[in-house]
């Protein structure tokens, strides 16, 4: 069920069955919170929200020629995923977003580090997840990845 593609348009034009609706629509909501300065773009081929070069020449330590990643959907075997690297950097953040999840879904959030698993697509907290788009600016997100990066 993976959503082949080496553009953003492709990811989105290749995705099969139950996976289309959710899934452009889970990219739109995010497309639409996203804080000036981010963009989406391919990152570790797949469909990523970063900072691009243009701001952060430096880009991701690990792997120079990225843009700095922040957030980032991806079409799994058994679910949709939503990853969002300031949830991992910032414990209150990710709290909140703990906190906020029972009044948007029935179901418990199923998350990893930086991960949040949809397996019931008709329970995706769409208005969660642009809350949470909303809450780190660029200059925040960097500082926040520079802080951490120096650690």
């Amino acid at each position: 069920m993976k959503a082949e593609g080496k553009t953003v348009i492709e990811i989105l034009t290749n995705l099969q069955g139950d996976r289309v609706e959710p899934f452009n629509k889970l990219h739109e909501v995010i497309v639409k919170n996203l804080p000036k300065g981010f963009e989406a773009a391919m990152s570790y081929g797949g469909l990523g929200y970063v900072v691009p070069h243009s701001i952060y020449p430096a880009g991701y330590h690990c792997k120079p020629i990225e843009p700095l990643p922040f957030a980032g959907i991806a079409s799994q075997k058994n679910s949709i995923n939503f990853y969002h690297m300031g949830m991992y950097s910032d414990p209150k953040l990710l709290e909140w977003f703990v906190a906020e999840y029972p009044k948007h879904s029935r179901q418990k959030p199923d998350m990893g580090k930086s991960c949040v698993r949809f397996k019931k697509f008709d329970e995706i907290p769409y208005s969660l997840i642009g809350e949470l788009m909303q809450k780190i600016s660029v200059d925040e997100w960097i500082d926040m990845y520079e802080k951490g990066i120096k650690k």
